[in-house]
């Protein structure tokens, strides 16, 4: 551990944990430590922190319930900002309007819709089975069943890589599939919501969420989708599927037999299982139909 990164602790008032394992910070549980791991509790801890980093040339990395990352066996030599319960505040009414709502980056994007439309407010309901925190959601611009982050987002408080807190229009945000194009760390977003039946949105939850437990591994151990879906008329779960890979294995990892653009850690598996089933799962894919494959999952090293 180096003096520069203990010199962390004099900047923020937070708690700081050094040479700390990540693996228990992932929905993979898989990963090796970071040389710091900061649990922020004000917009100034995530501030001081990117500060920091830009002063002593310290790289960096927001984490929140750990869904859509891999981190390598090695770990992260730098410093991760865990913002899972701790900045998880949630604000209703913003502004006097009760269709307006703040949420904290690290509020769980599942709570979110099922608070939202129990108030009888929808815009995120549909969002009931996308794994991680707002912050993450809104900074990749999640989405399921046609609805994404960008359709509710009104605006972004965002930390710049600077260390500077500024606040971000949601029409200023260069939104795209799985994108934002925002750099630095979302500290919280304002959502616009739309009033409807409280019961109707419920049971759009209920169908939602049912399709979920039946068509993905929802509670075993993975990421999410790890590949994105190419442009024509299959998924890549499609085609992967239709290579004959489910149930695919290298060590612990395996292609998931319920959902093929899952790969589960079975219980063991290390950041190379999964790294060496993805390859497996791209070159079959090229071969048999002559598509790349992009990955959705970020590699973390």
């Amino acid at each position: 551990m180096s003096a520069a990164i203990e010199a962390l602790t004099e900047r923020v008032r937070c708690r700081v944990d050094f040479d700390a394992p990540l693996a228990p910070h992932t929905a993979y549980h898989i990963g090796g430590p970071a040389a710091a791991v900061v649990h922020p509790e004000r917009l100034e801890d995530v501030a001081a922190t990117l500060r920091f980093a830009a002063e002593n040339a310290t790289r960096w990395l927001a984490l929140g319930l750990g869904s859509n990352v891999l981190i390598a066996d090695a770990g992260f030599g730098g410093i991760v900002l865990r913002l899972a319960q701790t900045l998880d505040d949630l604000e209703q009414g913003v502004e006097g309007d009760e269709t307006r709502w703040r949420a904290g980056a690290g509020f769980p994007t599942p709570q979110l819709s099922r608070r939202s439309a129990k108030a009888g407010l929808g815009g995120v309901h549909r969002l009931i089975g996308v794994p991680g925190t707002v912050g993450g959601g809104v900074f990749m611009n999640a989405g399921a069943h046609g609805q994404e982050f960008s359709q509710v987002v009104r605006s972004v408080t965002l930390v710049n890589p600077q260390g500077d807190p500024h606040s971000v229009m949601a029409d200023a945000i260069a939104w795209r599939y799985r994108g934002s194009g925002l750099d630095g760390v979302v500290v919280d977003a304002t959502l616009q919501l739309e009033p409807a039946e409280p019961g109707q949105l419920e049971e759009e939850i209920r169908q939602h969420f049912a399709w979920r437990k039946a068509g993905t591994p929802f509670n075993e151990r993975c990421c999410g989708s790890v590949f994105r879906n190419p442009a024509g008329d299959r998924t890549a779960g499609q085609l992967i599927d239709a290579c004959g890979l489910k149930g695919f294995r290298v060590g612990g990892a395996e292609v998931s037999r319920k959902h093929a653009n899952y790969i589960v850690n079975t219980g063991a598996a290390t950041a190379s299982d999964v790294l060496r089933v993805i390859d497996r799962v791209r070159e079959t894919v090229s071969a048999e139909f002559g598509l790349e494959l992009q990955l959705e999952v970020k590699r973390i090293d």
